[in-house]
């Protein structure tokens, strides 16, 4: 079926060719993708994968390349009392070595010692290396490392939220088909109600019934009159909570017309539109779920913390050799004998603030692991109710479909009889009423059908991907 959009006033709809002339059918498939392409919280997921990959960037500048230059001068009624260079070039990499090279030029009456230097300058190249604490992993490698496990958790959570937004759209589009279903029935029963007035009182007016039967037969159309009113503004209602999901592509909300109406057999298109078609409850993959996903990458980047905070126990040896030189343009100015190097070693005594810090690691790392296995359980026990439901309500439509059939009938022959003198006007109002009742029961087990489908969708964790002949 061809896919229609009409612009209206500031706002638009999607249109899809109606079944009745002056109406148009908005498809179950057309409006999901809208909702996807354009509803702003759809937008807004995005950016949890956008805030995941700006941290991952963030965390990789921890390993940047740093060119650094301290001048200091102090000259003073005519005296020189320093003049001191020292530019560097330090080049962090991973397991705590960091290269560098270093260029100092100090002059001055009041330097000290230390700092004297050649007049053109002296050259450094070195390295300087954390035997201890820091070796295997530091504050920048544990920082990188959970920005990884938070940039794919990002993709995991985007897919929630884009989940949970198509379940809701998915809601208000049912509830919006079982209003106007109910409309219908209403409608139909209202206009079989006047229909029926006129012909009995026709036939009072002619003496063939009695004037009171033409009472009986008014109130029953009041009656229904009265129900389609409240159907009206149920259905009204609907319409309004459906065209909260629906936006244009500028973040401009969609106005829903009259004229636009639900596919008031959606069944077959919920199934392939939400891509839970053909899942058997023996061949699930909980692993692929986003919500386990999440909880698996959230646990990897508590395990790196763990490991962070058992490295930190560790005492603080840190090692540094440079090789000194005039001549750095010269490869072999650079002579073991000439160099600047040190050892720094740091241990607290009693390590409360490091094991507090481990605990405190242990306990997060533990209380996620406990949560990603109750949202296993959790997950899995929902989805085998769920498959139970679906079952259950296979069942249950094809009863009231009978129902509904056996109730027909019923009227049926009630109308016969009637027309026969051999029946009364109260038992065909009886007979109409079991039957509104069948036909709105059936509606409500076909709203509720399609919302355990969709509860299986939000419950799998899908994020569907439509084609591009669906996407506006």
């Amino acid at each position: 079926m061809r896919q229609v959009f009409v612009i209206l006033l500031a706002f638009g709809t999607w249109l899809l060719p109606a079944q009745q002339e002056g109406t148009e059918v908005l498809g179950f498939q057309e409006y999901m993708a809208f909702v996807k392409q354009f509803h702003p919280i759809a937008k807004q997921a995005n950016l949890t994968l956008t805030l995941a990959e700006a941290n991952l960037l963030k965390s990789r500048g921890g390993f940047d390349p740093k060119l650094e230059v301290d001048y200091d001068r102090k000259r003073f009624k005519g005296t020189e009392y320093y003049d001191r260079l020292n530019a560097a070039f330090k080049i962090p990499t991973w397991y705590g070595i960091e290269l560098k090279g270093q260029f100092e030029q100090n002059e001055g009456d009041f330097l000290n010692p230390t700092e004297t230097v050649p007049s053109d300058g002296l050259y450094s190249a070195g390295v300087s290396v954390s035997l201890a604490r820091g070796l295997w992993i530091d504050e920048r490698m544990a920082t990188l490392r959970r920005a990884r496990f938070f940039a794919r958790q990002g993709q995991a959570d985007r897919d929630l939220l884009v989940n949970q937004i198509l379940y809701d759209a998915a809601a208000a589009y049912f509830d919006w088909l079982q209003a106007y279903s109910d409309y219908l029935v209403f409608e139909q029963f209202r206009d079989n109600a006047r229909l029926r007035f006129e012909g009995i009182r026709q036939s009072a007016l002619a003496g063939d019934r009695a004037a009171i039967d033409t009472v009986e037969a008014r109130i029953a159309v009041q009656n229904r009159e009265l129900s389609l009113e409240q159907a009206g503004v149920q259905y009204r209602k609907a319409s309004l909570d459906l065209a909260a999901f629906l936006w244009m592509e500028d973040n401009v909300p969609v106005e829903l017309q009259e004229g636009v109406l639900p596919d008031l057999e959606p069944s077959a298109e919920v199934a392939r539109t939400l891509q839970i078609e053909g899942w058997l409850m023996d061949s699930l993959a909980l692993e692929a779920h986003p919500k386990l996903r999440s909880l698996e990458f959230k646990i990897q980047g508590l395990e790196v913390d763990k490991r962070l905070k058992v490295n930190q126990l560790l005492p603080q040896i840190d090692v540094e050799y440079n090789f000194l030189t005039e001549t750095p343009e010269f490869i072999r100015s650079f002579e073991t004998q000439e160099y600047k190097g040190g050892i720094t070693f740091r241990m607290p005594l009693f390590l409360r603030k490091e094991r507090g810090a481990l605990r405190m690691a242990r306990a997060k790392l533990q209380e996620a692991q406990f949560e990603r296995d109750n949202a296993r359980v959790s997950i899995r026990n929902k989805i085998a109710g769920i498959f139970n439901e679906l079952e259950s309500f296979d069942r249950q439509n094809l009863l009231i479909g009978q129902i509904v059939q056996d109730y027909e009938r019923m009227l049926q022959a009630e109308e016969r009889k009637f027309s026969f003198g051999e029946s009364s006007i109260f038992l065909i109002n009886t007979r109409e009423r079991s039957l509104i009742d069948a036909r709105l029961k059936a509606n409500a087990v076909q709203n509720k059908y399609l919302m355990t489908q969709a509860g299986l969708f939000q419950v799998l964790g899908i994020n569907p991907e439509f084609t591009p002949d669906t996407v506006p």
